[in-house]
């Protein structure tokens, strides 16, 4: 059995924070029960551009792996039946709704305790659901731009920059599954589930970690660094290099010292300008110039092989593909295979959480609705009768 096989999870989500969170639950064999809205044709997900075709596209399909999907409108009285039932036999109702809707649509544990005690109530909003901003939409760009991230990303003459990923939506997602694990842990051992209040503001206001630290206790000021330097570790940094870009990552006294030896300049390593960490953070406008001029007279290879074989930890700038097609992704099995009737066989990311012996079985992103049959005749026992009144109330769209 996988890790979490006796879990299951409601899961009302949407496009990449809440689904990101659930695949990796689902990755480890959790039932995840996808429900979408019959009434604006599902997951919004399912039509992201570029690669879409009707309901199917590749996002989706990044998303969406080993989950079941059911088409069920939880706003009539019909479908919200069926969504109790599956409230009755599951742990857990996992939503990333905007802050106002779970209580507006009756998610909350107090809505839900009559009917499963042990049930976890899970919302993640863009802002919790407290607070002036409970009710707007919150998106990874605009948090980013919130909580500080683009004044400290980019280069220093240049513009206010996100990342080049949606980091605050994945890193919101963790952030959700880590909280669906830890009250269903909990609710098992005492009998009664909870409330869980996430949102992305606030695990994108935690990842400024140290930098918030140094502000609050000393009014430290984080500004963006030439090169895409660490604030404080000299040398630590992107190079250029005579045909490309490395990074170079001295955290260590020592790594400094073996650097100095990799690029034949031993004379740094006893220079008392740049003898220590803040020595050389002081003269770093004195001491980077030199290291420059020295990686740009090699190419990237010759100096990752230099600096490898010296000890000293570094990396290649790389392309997507160039990190797609890397010995350890190959190595570590990182890239997973799934058939699907439109695009053939999908190739993914797999989950890097590795709980157990590693199953390289995978589903496929459900169709909407495609797990219909198993949902209300195996799951929940209704019978032919049952289902057609449901299905004429309008449960299941019109």
């Amino acid at each position: 059995m996988k890790p979490l096989q006796d879990v299951r999870i409601i899961s009302i989500e949407q496009y990449g924070a809440g689904p990101y969170g659930s695949l990796h639950l689902a990755d480890l064999g959790a039932e995840i029960i996808k429900i979408e809205d019959p009434n604006s044709g599902g997951d919004v997900a399912r039509y992201i551009p570029p690669y879409a075709e009707g309901e199917d596209s590749l996002f989706f399909e990044t998303f969406n792996r080993n989950k079941r999907s059911l088409s069920l409108d939880i706003r009539s009285d019909a479908g919200r039946k069926v969504f109790e039932d599956l409230v009755r036999v599951s742990d857990a109702v996992y939503s990333n709704l905007r802050g106002d809707v779970p209580a507006a649509l009756k998610l909350t544990y107090a809505d839900l305790d009559h009917l499963n005690p042990r049930i976890v109530c899970c919302s993640l909003s863009g802002y919790g659901q407290t607070g002036p901003r409970a009710a707007d939409p919150g998106y990874d760009y605009l948090l980013q731009g919130l909580v500080g991230w683009m004044d400290i990303t980019g280069e220093p003459a240049g513009p206010p920059t996100k990342t080049g990923l949606s980091v605050v939506d994945f890193s919101g997602g963790l952030a959700g599954a880590i909280a669906v694990l830890a009250g269903i842990h909990a609710a098992r051992r005492d009998g009664v589930g909870m409330d869980c209040d996430l949102s992305l503001f606030e695990v994108a206001l935690s990842m400024l970690s140290y930098l918030a630290t140094w502000h609050l206790n000393t009014g430290h000021q984080p500004a963006r660094t030439r090169h895409s330097a660490h604030p404080s570790l000299v040398p630590f940094q992107n190079f250029q290099t005579k045909d490309a870009w490395i990074v170079v990552a001295c955290a260590k006294e020592k790594f400094w010292r073996l650097l100095t030896k990799a690029i034949g300049r031993t004379d740094l390593a006893n220079d008392e300008r740049f003898a220590t960490f803040a020595d050389r953070a002081r003269r770093a406008h004195e001491l980077t110039p030199i290291l420059e001029a020295a990686f740009r007279t090699r190419s990237s290879a010759d100096w990752l092989a230099r600096l490898h074989d010296a000890g000293v930890p570094c990396a290649p700038v790389n392309t997507v593909a160039d990190a797609l097609n890397d010995e350890q992704t190959i190595a570590r099995g990182a890239i997973v295979n799934v058939d699907h009737p439109r695009w053939g066989a999908v190739q993914q990311l797999a989950s890097p959480v590795h709980v157990g012996p590693p199953d390289p079985r995978h589903r496929r992103a459900p169709r909407r609705n495609e797990d219909f049959e198993y949902i209300v005749r195996d799951l929940l026992g209704y019978k032919d009768a049952t289902i057609t009144g449901l299905t004429t109330a309008g449960a299941f769209g019109q």
